[in-house]
């Protein structure tokens, strides 16, 4: 993307100058269009699910700027040898998870291809004065995470035929989860940065914090919530290959501090499916912001907090 032209123009709130997870454009004063486009393909086997995660994952995007979604537009990839059933029952969980977001599913585009993918464009809107953005973090915010990790790990399981049954439905319940109801809880506080947690894992998503803040961001890795049965799998060497493309690209600006265990490490850069939202909040708002997020259906903490700039962006105690 670097070496692509950038885009100038007084209204484009949010564009290519950071790694955002969407573009914000301002329309009037009281207006501003998000707009963001995301697809994968299959994490789970089940075509139903598998839409109503995919639409879930491309509907953060707007809940991590602030906004509300408003429009929805299919993208998918389908081969002619599955029956048509299969793509059916995927725009269903789609359009079921646009409804549940208070969204518009209105048509989209369909190519052939020797493997599904399927995702969407969404465009939603927000007040310009309210735009979150993952570059404004402040030292002696903390650090509030509203999912827990390790999904790419258990996800590995499932293929393996390793996971039980409570395992598979627990991570599916916290991919097809929509950040709509942390984004509520959101709110309620004046946050500083807010950012979603997906492909470059938690330690990924919360370097680019660090560095468009530049602040560090230190991490209590007893603190993160992690799914069940990620750290197990992990230890057996079930991790996906996307956590060592992570951590062979962001590894040099990660300081881990004690005794840290590999599994821990593996899961902290492993990438997530429709992850949480990372939040940086102020110490004085943050018991407020706890206390609204009783009322969503997955595990939160708070994971860490921002200090000044040290020797390295991400610190793991």
């Amino acid at each position: 993307m670097c070496q692509l032209p950038r885009n100038t123009d007084e209204n484009l709130i949010v564009g290519l100058d950071t790694s955002d997870d969407a573009a914000v454009y301002r329309i009037n004063d009281d207006i501003a269009l998000i707009q963001t486009l995301d697809f994968f393909t299959p994490v789970v086997d089940d075509p139903y699910m598998f839409g109503q995660i995919a639409a879930a994952n491309s509907l953060s995007d707007v809940y991590a700027m602030g906004g509300e979604p408003k429009l929805a537009m299919n993208i998918v990839c389908f081969p002619n040898c599955l029956s048509p059933d299969v793509l059916v029952q995927i725009l269903k969980g789609g359009h079921d998870k646009v409804t549940e977001a208070g969204a518009l599913l209105i048509g989209g585009h369909t190519v052939e291809d020797d493997e599904p993918k399927y995702g969407l464009s969404v465009a939603g809107f927000v007040h310009p004065d309210k735009v979150l953005t993952n570059c404004n973090a402040k030292a002696g915010d903390l650090l509030v995470l509203t999912k827990p990790i390790g999904v790419g790990v258990v996800n590995t399981a499932i293929k393996a035929g390793l996971a039980d049954e409570s395992i598979y439905n627990k991570a599916v319940h916290t991919m097809s989860t929509l950040n709509k109801y942390a984004k509520k809880a959101l709110d309620k506080v004046e946050a500083n940065s807010v950012t979603d947690i997906t492909g470059f894992g938690l330690l990924g998503h919360s370097l680019e914090m660090a560095e468009g803040s530049s602040v560090t961001i230190v991490i209590d890795h007893k603190s993160v919530p992690i799914i069940d049965g990620a750290i197990e799998f992990a230890q057996m060497g079930l991790v996906p290959g996307g956590a060592y493309s992570n951590m062979h690209h962001i590894g040099d600006k990660v300081k881990f501090e004690g005794n840290i265990s590999e599994a821990i490490q593996d899961i902290l850069f492993d990438p997530q499916t429709s992850g949480g939202l990372l939040i940086s909040v102020p110490k004085d708002s943050v018991d407020l912001l706890l206390e609204e997020l009783k009322d969503t259906p997955n595990e939160f903490a708070v994971i860490g907090e921002v200090v000044e700039k040290e020797d390295a962006f991400i610190i793991v105690k």
